[in-house]
């Protein structure tokens, strides 16, 4: 299960996650990871699209803490429904609603956290905010990062997989 922050411009219109740019970093890195995106239920904590209008054009803003809190009760819904074995947190919002305050994107990324959400629980950054690098080096260390992160993700989701394979096996 990956949870992001809120729709964007994109997702709104279609009512479905990830679907725009942020979309296709995140199933370019889920795919390099090894990773099927049609094997992952994917998410955001904020259900609706806040923005500021500029013209024609709509502009992200980031949810109040009010505005994450009002979503939570549908969040925890899925994440009951989903059952997750991995949760990955995408970007700041999604880990500190889900985990606290205290957690911080450049010093927990991409190793486990302590939860029980999941048997794994990780933090990597929002594949928006690779879009937002300032030229094509950063925008490329960016994305090495995030498909570093969820490779993690994948190897560990494999040997959890060998793992119950091999306890079935002597059972």
């Amino acid at each position: 299960m990956l949870v992001g922050e809120q729709p964007g411009d994109r997702e709104d219109i279609e009512g479905h996650p990830f679907v725009g740019p942020a979309g296709r970093v995140l199933d370019q890195g889920l795919e390099r990871a090894g990773i099927s995106p049609r094997d992952a239920y994917i998410t955001n904590v904020v259900k609706h699209f806040r923005y500021k209008s500029r013209g024609k054009r709509r502009i992200h803003q980031k949810p109040d803490r009010w505005q994450i809190n009002a979503c939570l009760p549908w969040l925890e819904a899925e994440l009951a429904v989903v059952k997750p074995t991995a949760l990955v947190c995408l970007g700041a919002t999604a880990a500190q609603a889900l985990l606290g305050s205290h957690v911080r994107i450049g010093r927990d990324r991409g190793r486990p956290v302590d939860s029980e959400l999941a048997e794994l629980v990780t933090i990597t950054t929002h594949p928006s905010a690779i879009l937002r690098a300032q030229d094509d080096a950063e925008r490329k260390a960016a994305m090495e990062e995030f498909v570093a992160d969820l490779t993690t993700v994948s190897q560990w989701l494999a040997a959890h997989r060998d793992g119950r394979r091999g306890a079935a096996g002597r059972a």
